[in-house]
């Protein structure tokens, strides 16, 4: 399967592979910037893991990893990624998001999100979308729950973290048949 491009006026979302790594390279080492992740992109090391990982996921059709394009301050923001991706029950995950602080705040996640779930329940034609998240972090919590997820129930301590600590995880989800209204509704205007 070819990667999409995913694209509108304000973001473009393209295939992260070793072409284009130095792009996240810079905004990777910013403090903090996937604290509530079990993964670690913090040293150049551990970033060339991770876009491993990212790239042995596409080649096995689990994942769709993006490079995160911002158009208007035209400049790379940071990565995402359709995960977990399981063809025979049409369910994905979006996740793996990290932007850099400077473009944080800016909308440019939720257009991101809206060209992710168009291309999930119009093109794909999945069933349903879903998104996991630490239950500490409150701040992407609420943007998931800003763009129409439902919390479905917390998997207790079910996540080592990279410190030693047990997260539990917040489950939401979206279904494709809320996909209409939620695109009428929240993302009224985007295309």
């Amino acid at each position: 399967m070819k990667a999409p491009q995913l694209e509108n006026q304000y973001v473009k979302l393209t295939l992260l592979d070793w072409s284009n790594y130095e792009h996240v390279a810079a905004i990777a080492g910013e403090k903090d910037l996937i604290y509530y992740s079990p993964s670690a992109i913090s040293t150049p090391e551990k970033l060339k893991a991770y876009v491993q990982q990212a790239v042995d996921s596409y080649y096995q059709k689990t994942a769709i990893p993006f490079i995160i394009y911002d158009k208007k301050k035209q400049a790379y923001a940071g990565c995402t990624r359709f995960g977990l991706i399981h063809y025979k029950n049409k369910v994905l995950h979006i996740g793996w998001t990290w932007i850099g602080t400077d473009f944080q705040g800016s909308g440019l996640n939720t257009q991101m999100k809206f060209l992710m779930l168009r291309y999930a329940f119009e093109t794909l034609e999945f069933d349903k979308v879903e998104f996991r998240i630490d239950e500490r972090n409150i701040k992407s919590r609420k943007a998931v729950e800003k763009i129409g997820a439902t919390i479905e129930g917390i998997l207790r301590k079910d996540t080592l973290m990279l410190d030693g600590f047990k997260r539990s995880t917040c489950c939401y989800g979206i279904l494709k048949e809320e996909w209409p209204g939620i695109k009428a509704g929240i993302f009224e205007g985007f295309a």
